[in-house]
């Protein structure tokens, strides 16, 4: 059966900081544990003021250490920022930490703009290296062998599951070809979704990671008592969508009762384009949703997300997607 796991992204919301997203983080990834999601994940972004999970391995540590049996991990680390051996360092002291319950997820892109990737120093001499870089990080993390004469310690058989993550067909050609499993970021780039899981599937090579291909894709969710509750709920992702294109990042903001009163038209054209797949409603809406985008892209495993800005509402809206998903039927644990 289809399992179900959570992406948050740490949302900095008005009137907040750092410490309030990353403790309430904690909080929603508490929910997540005790709904039954498989999953957990924050994602690297930097030179982002409404983001708080740049330090991506910090916060997978402190999620562990508040949750029970949840997986925690990343979606992604952008692995062109950093050496490989730091990450494997990272990876493989959170799976001393917590053996067993620890992700990988990879991402090839910077997770900022140009000018933040160059302060960055790695990103722009590293990103065509990414095939490479895996390789290397899987290496790592595997069992030493005889002569190897860099070893990361903490991280050597460590062994920590590898995802790649993409928006694009570049990732899906490498996940199959390396025989990992694969997650598409349908969330805020769904073009390509379609056309990025059958190229997975198609060129899926058997490996000692995976015996048969393995795919994820993410769709963002608001649930509610209503369906008119949970559309005012997306209305500050759509804010900060719309922030985003207008190269204007900030601070997540309140929800409104009126998108348009805020957004011009071609703000709501672009925002409408990242939501293709969104499941926006009540619980049966979202049930009735989530069903249809499982049936359609035939995915192992769905993430939801949702930026929303009040910490209860987000976890309410968990509540109501887990309930909406149990009425799917058995998800797998």
């Amino acid at each position: 059966m289809t399992a179900f796991s959570v992406l948050d992204l740490s949302p900095i919301v008005e009137g907040g900081d750092a410490r309030r997203a990353l403790l309430e983080t904690t909080a929603f990834a508490q929910a997540a544990d005790r709904l039954g999601f498989r999953r957990f994940w924050v994602a690297e972004h930097h030179n982002m003021p409404g983001i708080a999970s740049a330090a991506t391995a910090v916060v997978i540590g402190q999620v562990a250490g508040a949750t029970e049996r949840i997986r925690v991990g990343s979606g992604g680390v952008m692995l062109p920022n950093h050496a490989p051996l730091v990450i494997a360092e990272q990876f493989g002291t959170l799976e001393a930490l917590y053996p067993g319950r620890i992700d990988l997820g990879l991402g090839r892109a910077p997770g900022t703009d140009g000018e933040t990737a160059r302060a960055l120093r790695r990103y722009f001499e590293a990103a065509d290296q990414f095939p490479r870089d895996v390789m290397e990080l899987q290496a790592f993390l595997d069992d030493p062998v005889e002569g190897q004469r860099v070893t990361a310690w903490p991280g050597a058989g460590a062994k920590t599951p590898i995802w790649l993550l993409g928006s694009s067909l570049f990732s899906a050609e490498l996940a199959a070809h390396l025989g990992l499993p694969f997650a598409f970021a349908s969330h805020f780039a769904p073009e390509l979704l379609m056309q990025a899981l059958q190229t997975y599937r198609a060129g899926f090579r058997p490996s000692k990671a995976l015996a048969e291909p393995y795919a994820m894709a993410a769709i963002n969710v608001f649930a509610a008592e209503t369906d008119a509750a949970a559309e005012r709920l997306s209305t500050s992702m759509q804010q900060a969508f719309a922030a985003v294109v207008t190269g204007k990042p900030g601070r997540v903001k309140p929800p409104v009762d009126d998108i348009t009163a805020v957004l011009d038209a071609r703000q709501l054209a672009a925002v409408q384009s990242r939501l293709t797949y969104a499941a926006i409603g009540g619980r049966e809406t979202v049930r009735a949703k989530l069903a249809a985008f499982v049936d359609q892209t035939g995915v192992d495993e769905v993430m939801v997300t949702g930026m929303v800005f009040d910490i209860d509402d987000r976890i309410r809206s968990l509540e109501i997607t887990a309930e909406a998903v149990a009425s799917l039927g058995p998800a797998a644990a």
